[in-house]
């Protein structure tokens, strides 16, 4: 099941209501709930240059660890609408074709180097990048390197060049490298490496290989966590079979492809639409006739129903909670020993899915972002006071915007505060302590097998 996440919010990932110190949007957009819109969002197909607040800090504050878990690039799609001809994309790198990227091909010419890299496992046996002529199945394509080069060069000029996170002579002990089993993450997180790193050097790249798309690691045994997966699926079930329209679009579609409606259903069929619509191909047609922009509307209008009556059931939440735990308390285990002086892993990249995202999204509280888009990144600045060298800060940003304000252990301090940031024990103690309250445990283990209030 496909599980879509979240509340609308402006394009660049802001809440309107955000504090003033955030760039304001001077561009006037449709209504949320425009499903073309929405889905044009979600395509982020490289454009004009992004702005980001990445970095922005009082001038006596240092950076010293910067924490990334981003979502892969452009892919093709997981399903086949059957008995139609696959969307016909090219999945060869070709730097002359847009969307391009100045540094495509020497990308694609360092990436056919890469033998003295060590990565985990059956990471090695995978593709350093794109190369079918016809994409395959989940393939990265073109727009997904381009989406993530332009990550890592913006990165770079926030975090190297201007907040000197990495020296020129950086070592491997440095980074944190982190990625699903899936080509497409690997290539996504080698595109960001190869932008934003001073000098990519294979020999200090060391990928170690997540089996869980939930990163869970050692800690995934968590019956509770399955159980709200259920219910959130039964939920999202019910309110499918409820909607008519949606219904008679399913019946239309499977008639023009001469299947039953369940098969059809079954096919998942806005991934693949979404395919078509965020390359410009035309929906596919049969002697029977086209599925058009009709059918893709209220397919995609009824996942932001589903978004927002997951926001109010809180199944989803409740999920996301013993989802993200392992990898949130990771992340806080890793900023607390940077915070007491390590110099190790001050940089830290996870390469992950829709699926990371979301529940990390949800967990944290940042109710207002949207479902992460193609190439969407979530940030973890970790900030030292210059004046008070014991005390560190955290900043929380989606997609270039401040969200640390949204999150739910720090959305009152702004108001008792003149600093742009969150005290990092605030987020120790959400991670550590406060995420169980709503089951009444005290721990992740005892959460995962008690069911909450």
């Amino acid at each position: 099941v496909h599980l879509i996440p979240v509340n609308p919010v402006r394009e660049d990932g802001l809440n309107p209501k955000s504090r003033k110190r955030i760039m304001p949007d001077l561009l006037t957009e449709p209504p949320a709930i425009d499903p073309v819109y929405e889905a044009h969002v979600y395509c982020n197909i490289p454009s004009i240059a992004e702005r980001s607040m990445e970095g922005h800090a009082p001038h006596y504050f240092k950076l010293v660890s910067v924490q990334v878990l981003i979502r892969h690039g452009d892919r093709y799609p997981l399903y086949a609408i059957p008995k139609t001809k696959r969307p016909d994309i090219d999945c060869m790198l070709v730097p002359s074709r847009k969307p391009s990227h100045p540094q495509l091909e020497a990308f694609i010419k360092h990436m056919s180097k890469g033998s003295a890299a060590q990565m985990d496992g059956s990471l090695s046996s995978l593709p350093r990048f794109p190369s079918h002529s016809l994409c395959e199945m989940g393939e990265l394509t073109q727009t997904g390197v381009v989406q993530h080069l332009r990550n890592g060069q913006l990165l770079r000029e926030i975090y190297i060049n201007k907040h000197k996170l990495l020296p020129g002579d950086w070592t491997a002990k440095q980074l944190y490298l982190e990625t699903t089993g899936k080509s497409r993450t690997l290539q996504s997180a080698l595109a960001l490496l190869y932008t934003f790193l001073p000098d990519f050097d294979w020999k200090k790249i060391n990928m170690r290989h997540q089996w869980s798309t939930i990163f869970c690691s050692g800690s995934c045994d968590c019956p509770m966590r399955n159980h709200y997966l259920e219910e959130e699926q039964r939920r999202q079930y019910s309110l499918r079979v409820k909607n008519n329209d949606l219904e008679k679009i399913y019946v239309d579609m499977a008639k023009i492809v001469g299947i039953p409606t369940r098969q059809l259903r079954a096919s998942n069929p806005i991934d693949s639409l979404l395919c078509y619509f965020c390359h410009n191909v035309s929906f596919p047609c049969t002697k029977t006739g086209c599925i058009g922009m009709e059918h893709f509307k209220v397919i995609k209008r009824h996942q932001l129903e589903d978004e927002r009556e997951r926001q109010e059931k809180k199944l989803y939440f409740l999920y996301a909670l013993l989802a993200t735990h392992p990898l949130l308390n990771q992340t806080v285990h890793r900023l607390q020993r940077i915070a007491e002086g390590k110099k190790e892993e001050v940089f830290v990249l996870y390469s992950a899915h829709d699926v990371t995202l979301s529940p990390v999204l949800s967990a944290l509280g940042i109710t207002e972002a949207r479902f992460p888009r193609f190439a969407a990144r979530l940030v973890f600045e970790l900030w030292q006071d210059g004046k008070r060298p014991k005390e560190h800060f955290i900043r929380i940003l989606y997609n270039g915007a401040d969200v640390t304000f949204q999150t739910s252990f720090c959305k009152d301090h702004y108001k008792r505060s003149s600093k742009p940031m969150c005290p990092l024990e605030k987020f120790v103690n959400f991670v550590r302590r406060d995420m169980f309250l709503i089951f009444n445990s005290t721990s992740y283990y005892d959460a995962c097998r008690r069911r909450a209030l």
